[in-house]
């Protein structure tokens, strides 16, 4: 596996498994900008808020980018992500990886949510 393959597939878990995964490959002293109510987010704050380790059912990221320098490296995407009695999960995200020892952890994360503005 690439190392690029690696980080997608980091990615992929974060949205897929729980708050046990999502804790393990976060670094300390990671920052989350999530939609409202749960906003920015911050050390312990960040495994108090219930958004943060979400389990999806199903994820499928598309407009996939990665640009990695040295040690960290950027994933841009869009996601759509379904769970049950829930509408599809639209964003465009950004999570930031470092390189700590070998071990990839994300070091930032954030989320926009798409809405359609021809809509309505």
């Amino acid at each position: 596996m690439t190392t690029d393959d690696t980080l997608w597939d980091l990615e992929e878990r974060f949205w897929t498994q729980g708050a046990d995964s999502v804790r393990q490959a976060t670094a300390k002293g990671a920052v989350f900008v999530l939609p409202l109510p749960a906003g920015i987010l911050q050390g312990d704050a960040l495994w108090r808020e219930k958004d943060v380790a979400q389990r999806w059912r199903s994820v499928e990221m598309s407009e996939q980018y990665l640009s990695r320098k040295d040690d960290i490296a950027v994933l841009a995407y869009r996601i759509s992500a379904e769970r049950s009695d829930e509408p599809i999960y639209e964003a465009f995200c950004t999570s930031t990886y470092l390189n700590d020892d070998g071990k990839w952890l994300r070091l930032a994360h954030q989320q926009t949510p798409v809405w359609d503005t021809r809509e309505g």
